[in-house]
């Protein structure tokens, strides 16, 4: 005996009413607002404006810095030394352009980048020491600018300055 298939009936009426919220769209009424530039309109001026300007000119002088120590380095582990101050060095002048070149775009202004004579470095621990000072010029930069883009720039120089350290400290 074959047995035929149970349909269930449904009323065409609905059990439910659904009922959609309301969409409002809302225009801005007015342009969206600038960064706030700094204090001190013009070059330089303020110490925010001045402490970015310190760092970049240090990025610069670091990289012939590094670049001195990178032609004289000599003895066990000389070549890995070489290598990773190298590739240090050539960063570095890249680093600089895009922190200084955000900054001025952020705060819409042109920093005074003054002259800094640059460190002798005689010796791969004179270079650690030095990628350790920069690491802490940066660090202290970062928690003063209120642009996160320019923090996460500085975030790139630092994880170059760890790279660059690891390579010194246990590559021999």
């Amino acid at each position: 005996m074959e047995q035929k298939p149970r349909m269930l009936k449904r009323s065409p009426e609905p059990s439910r009413t659904i009922s959609r919220p309301e969409v409002t769209v809302t225009q801005p009424k007015s342009e969206p607002a600038k960064p706030q530039p700094t204090p001190d309109a013009g070059v330089g001026g303020s110490s925010l404006d001045t402490m970015v300007a310190a760092c970049a000119v240090e990025l610069m002088n670091a990289r012939n810095s590094f670049h001195k120590l990178h032609l004289k380095v000599t003895g066990e582990g000389s070549y890995a030394a070489h290598i990773a101050l190298g590739d240090f060095y050539d960063g570095l002048p890249g680093h600089a352009d895009t922190i200084v070149e955000g900054y001025q775009g952020a705060a819409e202004k042109i920093l005074d980048c003054k002259y800094v004579s640059p460190r002798t470095l005689e010796t791969v621990a004179d270079g650690v020491a030095y990628l350790r000072d920069i690491y802490g010029i940066i660090t202290k930069l970062q928690g003063m600018l209120p642009y996160s883009e320019i923090v996460n720039n500085l975030d790139l120089v630092k994880d170059s300055i760890n790279s660059t350290k690891y390579k010194l400290l246990f590559l021999k």
